[in-house]
């Protein structure tokens, strides 16, 4: 074999070494300086008295696993005080997310995660909480009661969102941060992180989660927040620096969520001048453009500076082909669009979500934005981007012509006849309308349009009159579906599963979480069964009238089964669980929890038989 091949390899390694060092050498300076570390001793006077106080409201978060009409198991438990604490196990009472653990990324509706993500960014999923006074905060206190652990993010704003003035500026700084670890215990705990101290007071606190470590739901009941009403007075200390601390975390970190002066740096032409680029002009240009893959976007913002040849590789659209911004979620505004859009008209990828609230993003700035880089776009995700209007999604359909996959996850806001213009994207293949206000007109017209869908989510949209209608124009238009998400779908009846199971063969996942007008008497489920032998994921969470014939038509006609949860039922013996793990051979999750027939023996027993297979099985209160 030709040594030419390695010797590449190494190559690249070494520039992509030397443009790392590069990158940093361009604010080197200025990051020394305020690495510095502050030791905030914080003694405060006796007269400034600690505020303690818990959440008065829940304002805004990305997914919960309760319904939207009700308050079990929803985000909306994190106000007030506590309902259960210090007891521990699963209550219907506190606030639990929508997943846990990695099978939400096995399924075959998992998205291909966006390269270039910070490696400090690993959060997937938040939730916003406001207080009654504004305190500059001494602790975050999180009250945890089953399967602690998730929380790695704690962040306060200074923006009062009671307050009728809108402030100039609007701020987030982190207040502690931590990558995902692994908590064995699974009794409630009171979460006391140490946090740093901030120079302005705040009553609107976000706690960031990351829930792939988990073996199940995590349960939060409340949030405590401590605070002075008066800045604290410091005892300052100022540290020598650590070596250590010099690491591209660290780095971003201080960069402001590492878009802090995004704007700043794209529009610089202050470049750095040398006696030459260090032989980097002597390299192919599509060998340095393959090194620069591997840097992340605020590191392209700080290689642009350091001279002319570099300035015009980062500055090339072929960088910009996926583009991540949601790691940046906290300093992205209008004018860092403006100043990405020139780099971003052959971006085909784009990550919006979590952007733009509180008027970072405007509509006139995004609408700017798309119809410059929109022509070429294939994938949007815009999940939890409030400042979303009928303006946005038409502008949309109008500039995103070759789009494929839209995720308008939890985005609550926008008015029921938005979603109209969604029909006009005749080429979709992805559609996520979880937690929207997306209405039965609107949804009819986009599945007789958008024949092409391959995964389609409406879990907990409440605003549908009849789920069978849609069930039957699913089945009628989108043949080529592989996964559906009806969780919680509040009137789909047995007709409308039958339409399902007859009209689209190829489903491979389908979540009926929650549907309590289904009952397995009518054969509903084993039709399905019957019907769609290429299920990998089925879940029929909540759903007391699954029986032993239902799982022995899945041992049957199932056997590429991966993922079950049959939660709550009273009617599934061990035996039949048995001859489901001797069928289906791929299974690596099954949820029996608060199965009436399934003791902790028999769970034990099933491991020992099955030690792949992840069998679950909540313990009750």
């Amino acid at each position: 074999m030709s040594p030419v091949f390695p010797m590449l390899t190494v190559l690249t390694m070494f520039y992509y070494i030397c443009l790392r060092r590069r990158a940093r050498t361009a604010t080197r300076g200025e990051m020394m300086n305020s690495h510095r570390t502050i030791e905030s001793n914080s003694r405060t006077s006796p007269l400034n008295t600690e505020v303690v106080q818990y959440a008065k409201e829940v304002v805004d978060f990305s997914s919960h696993y309760g319904s939207e009409n009700s308050m079990s198991y929803t985000m909306w438990n994190l106000a007030g005080i506590p309902n259960v604490f210090p007891s521990s196990g699963d209550f219907t009472q506190t606030a639990v997310f929508r997943t846990y653990g990695t099978w939400w990324d096995q399924c075959p509706s998992a998205s291909v995660p966006f390269k270039r993500t910070p490696p400090n960014f690993q959060s997937q999923d938040y939730v916003e909480l406001t207080f009654e006074q504004q305190v500059y905060p001494t602790a975050v206190h999180v009250l945890e009661t089953y399967h602690p652990g998730a929380v790695i993010r704690i962040l306060a704003c200074s923006a009062n969102p009671y307050s009728p003035i809108l402030p100039a500026e609007v701020r987030w700084e982190i207040l502690w941060s931590e990558r995902p670890t692994k908590v064995n215990a699974s009794q409630a705990r009171q979460f006391k992180p140490c946090i740093k101290q901030i120079n302005f007071p705040t009553n609107l606190i976000r706690l960031e989660v990351n829930s792939s470590l988990l073996d199940y739901y995590t349960e939060l009941d409340a949030v405590v927040l401590h605070g002075t009403k008066d800045k604290p007075v410091l005892s300052l200390k100022t540290s020598l620096i650590d070596m250590n601390d010099l690491e591209d975390d660290d780095y971003e970190e201080k960069d402001g969520c590492g878009m802090d002066s995004l704007s700043k740096k794209f529009s610089s032409t202050a470049l750095r001048e040398g006696p030459n680029n260090g032989y980097f002009d002597k390299l192919p240009y599509e060998l340095i453009q393959l090194i620069l893959n591997h840097l992340t976007l605020p590191d392209l913002c700080r290689l642009a500076q350091t001279c002319k040849l570099l300035n015009q590789h980062c500055c090339d659209p072929l960088q910009y082909i996926h583009l991540n911004l949601q790691p940046y979620w906290a300093k992205l505004n209008d004018t860092s669009l403006e100043f990405l859009q020139a780099r971003c008209t052959l971006v085909q990828w784009l990550n919006l979500s979590w952007t733009g609230n509180r008027g970072f993003i405007s509509v006139a700035g995004f609408s700017r934005f798309l119809k410059v880089c929109g022509s070429e776009l294939v994938r949007l995700e815009l999940s939890c981007s409030h400042f979303l209007n009928e303006t946005c999604l038409e502008i949309i359909s109008e500039m995103c012509p070759n789009l494929q996959d839209l995720n308008l996850s939890s985005c609550d806001k926008l008015p029921p006849q938005a979603f109209n213009h969604i029909a006009k994207l005749c080429g979709l293949k992805r559609l996520v309308l979880y937690r929207t206000k997306v209405e039965q007109t609107a949804l009819l017209s986009i599945l007789n349009f958008c024949s092409e869908l391959q995964h389609l989510s409406l879990g907990s949209c409440v605003m549908i009159e009849d789920y069978d209608v849609i069930a039957s124009m699913i089945g009628a238009k989108c043949k080529k579906l592989r996964t559906l998400d009806l969780w919680r779908c509040k009137n789909i009846t047995e007709n409308g599963i039958a339409e399902l199971a007859s009209g689209c063969p190829l489903l491979e996942e389908l979540d009926l979480g929650w549907c309590p007008t289904l009952q397995s008497s009518t054969g509903c489920f084993a039709r399905l069964a019957r019907q769609l032998p290429n299920l990998q994921k089925l879940f029929l969470t909540a759903n007391r009238s699954v029986c032993d014939t239902d799982i022995e038509e899945l041992a049957c006609n199932c056997t590429r089964l991966r993922q079950l949860d049959i939660l709550g039922t009273r009617m599934v013996s061990p035996a039949s669980l048995r001859k489901l793990l001797e069928s289906c051979k791929d299974l690596c999750l099954l949820d029996v929890s608060f199965c009436s027939q399934i003791d902790n023996r028999a769970v034990l027993e099933l491991n020992v038989s099955f030690p792949k297979v992840f069998i679950k099985k909540s313990f009750t209160q």
